[in-house]
């Protein structure tokens, strides 16, 4: 088990770091007129580029890694990549909060997965704690639910990234018990990026003809939220289990909501503003629950 020593910053509070991260993301790609598939892979490229410096570090790591493992990193860039197609499509589809409230529900997906292929349990609060937090991620876009056929359209773009970033998540918790989270991001987002690359060939987009502003945040989505949101995540799975870091990201919607108000001068009602209460308080439940249950065995 790892000692308090070991982690001179609570983890609780990486966490919120990552959740303010990537809260800001939903703000970026609406502030972008490039497609999303064009912003995803430039966000991915420019995080390798900022990480290319140290992998080398890692190069005695790098040659112990199997085929096994190099199909399964890219398996999970995969995912990544769809996620990100899918979830950035549904914001333009639908609004901020409904957007991120959807594919807040994914721990849904990573808690029946990690069941299935890790046989990881949990106790009775922390199960209360994801159903408060689910709820309360609901309550956030109900306001926005069904209000057109393109409303729909995003809200169905937005829940098959919930399941792709879930199956991205699981896959991750198996590498990173053998792998650095380094090495696992780098390859990861590489993978992801290179398969938005070809796609983005397919349909025959620009990969140059971007303004200034554009390329501005397309580097600000790989500094903020891929570095301080998803490869924090990512190095989180080290030490909590996938479900945990996934209810984290449940913080998401209050963030991108609140957010929204201040720059995108999206509304956000008192119900929403209660609903926002109400998924904290689940994600606190949750993570105070289900990390005590994991505190009383060893990590692996």
């Amino acid at each position: 088990m790892h000692n308090n020593k070991a982690f001179p910053i609570p983890l609780w509070f990486i966490l919120m770091i990552g959740i303010i991260a990537i809260s800001f993301s939903s703000i970026f790609i609406r502030w972008s007129e490039a497609p999303v598939s064009i912003i995803a892979m430039y966000r991915l490229y420019i995080t390798n580029l900022l990480m290319l410096p140290f992998i080398m570090k890692y190069w005695h790591e790098l040659k112990k890694l199997s085929s096994k493992d190099w199909f399964f990193l890219s398996l999970s860039g995969l995912f990544l990549g769809l996620h990100f197609l899918f979830w950035m499509g549904s914001l333009r589809f639908t609004s901020v909060a409904n957007s991120t409230a959807i594919v807040a529900l994914e721990p849904i997906f990573v808690l029946i997965g990690s069941f299935l292929f890790f046989k990881q349990r949990t106790n009775f609060l922390a199960i209360t704690g994801i159903i408060i937090a689910v709820l309360g991620a609901i309550l956030i876009g109900w306001g926005d639910f069904g209000l057109s056929t393109k409303a729909v359209l995003g809200d169905m773009l937005a829940l098959l990234g919930a399941i792709t970033v879930a199956i991205h998540i699981l896959i991750g918790k198996r590498l990173l018990r053998k792998m650095s989270n380094y090495v696992y991001s780098f390859f990861v987002f590489l993978t992801s990026a290179m398969l938005l690359n070809l796609y983005n060939i397919v349909q025959g987009y620009s990969f140059i003809k971007y303004s200034s502003m554009e390329w501005g945040i397309f580097i600000l989505m790989a500094i903020i939220p891929t570095v301080f949101g998803h490869l924090l995540f990512n190095w989180l799975l080290k030490y909590m289990n996938a479900t945990t870091v996934s209810m984290s990201i449940l913080g998401e919607p209050l963030g991108a909501a609140i957010l929204a108000y201040f720059l995108l001068n999206e509304h956000i009602s008192f119900h929403q503003a209660i609903a926002g209460f109400i998924l904290l308080l689940g994600v606190w439940i949750f993570i105070k629950f289900n990390q005590k249950q994991l505190d009383t065995k060893t990590h692996s």
